[in-house]
């Protein structure tokens, strides 16, 4: 497969964007170009006030298309989020009304603060890309990516998420807080208005599906995927965890690996893909053991202890 350069430079020109809205995260960012890259779902976990919303709102201004925000709270109903049927008397007949689902960039902000029931009605539109409504299904838009924030401090009116439900995200991570340097400027640059409502719009929907399917074509070496597995499974025998990676994280891993094989301007997957990759992908997704919680171990850390104990292929060119 030959990388095609003009869609490299989209998806440099969207970081650029990013990157002139949050100081001194690279890494993070390159995190969030790789789930938009890979079609997933990404949950931001943070502190209030480090730049979650902005994040999101600067990616969507970069791609253009549809973008809604949903503010959860324990009062929103499903139905704030599909969308429902109304009868019009005058057509005297049902007619669907779109929620803000139906949208290509979706941020359900704090999700946690919204009931189980109300995340619930999520699920569908995160594995399936649509809705169904009173017995009908609705095909949301492609490309759908939801973002999710929530407050990891706060617990006071939360609802933890489940278990399915954090199997759908692809990618978990936080940004933190800036270093001094980094939060000076961010200071300095904060006159008037938040940064993101200056940016301008350097790709459109149809460069999003181009880079999205370019990065599926990316080659996947069989000892690579195989390592990857390995990974995945490490995670279900580790002696600290109750439940393991699923399946859909290996689906998920592979998809990150190969978005980031492209971001990185390269033909194919490398083993470090996997191994940068694999505790932003599978860490929210493991169920740690009783005794393992109370020691305080994380998930960051067993998924980092499995890969250490796992040998990453080696090639030897002659």
């Amino acid at each position: 497969m030959e990388l095609y350069v003009p869609n490299i430079q989209l998806s440099s020109a969207i970081r650029s964007n990013l990157e002139s809205v949050i100081l001194g995260k690279e890494k993070e960012i390159e995190l969030v170009l790789i789930a938009l890259l890979a079609g997933g779902h990404l949950l931001l976990e943070d502190v209030p006030g480090t730049g979650k919303t902005q994040l999101v709102k600067a990616l969507a201004r970069s791609i253009g298309g549809d973008f809604r925000r949903i503010q959860c709270n324990p009062d929103l109903l499903p139905t704030d989020i599909t969308g429902l049927t109304i009868y019009h008397p005058r057509e005297e007949q049902f007619i669907f009304r779109a929620g803000p689902i139906m949208s290509h960039l979706v941020l359900a902000d704090e999700i946690n603060r919204a009931t189980t029931k109300t995340q619930s009605a999520l699920l569908e539109a995160m594995e399936e890309g649509s809705v169904t409504v009173d017995g009908d299904t609705y095909a949301l838009p492609s490309p759908f990516i939801l973002i999710a924030t929530q407050n990891p401090i706060e617990f006071e009116g939360t609802y933890l998420l489940p278990e399915a439900q954090m199997d759908r995200f692809m990618m978990k991570l936080s940004l933190g807080y800036p270093d001094e340097a980094d939060e000076r400027r961010m200071v300095m640059m904060r006159d008037t208005g938040h940064p993101s409502d200056a940016l301008s719009q350097v790709a459109s929907i149809e460069d999003i599906i181009s880079l999205q399917r370019q990065a599926e074509r990316i080659h996947a070496d069989e000892a690579v995927g195989d390592y990857l597995v390995r990974i995945v499974r490490g995670t279900r025998e580790h002696e600290g965890v109750q439940l393991g990676a699923s399946p859909r994280a290996a689906v998920s891993l592979m998809r990150a690996a190969k978005a980031r094989a492209l971001v990185e301007q390269r033909e194919y997957i490398i083993p470090d893909d996997v191994k940068q990759l694999a505790p932003h992908v599978l860490a929210h997704r493991l169920l740690l053991q009783p005794s393992a919680r109370l020691k305080g171990v994380r998930a960051e850390t067993v998924v980092q202890e499995v890969i250490e104990r796992i040998k990453a292929p080696v090639r030897l060119e002659r």
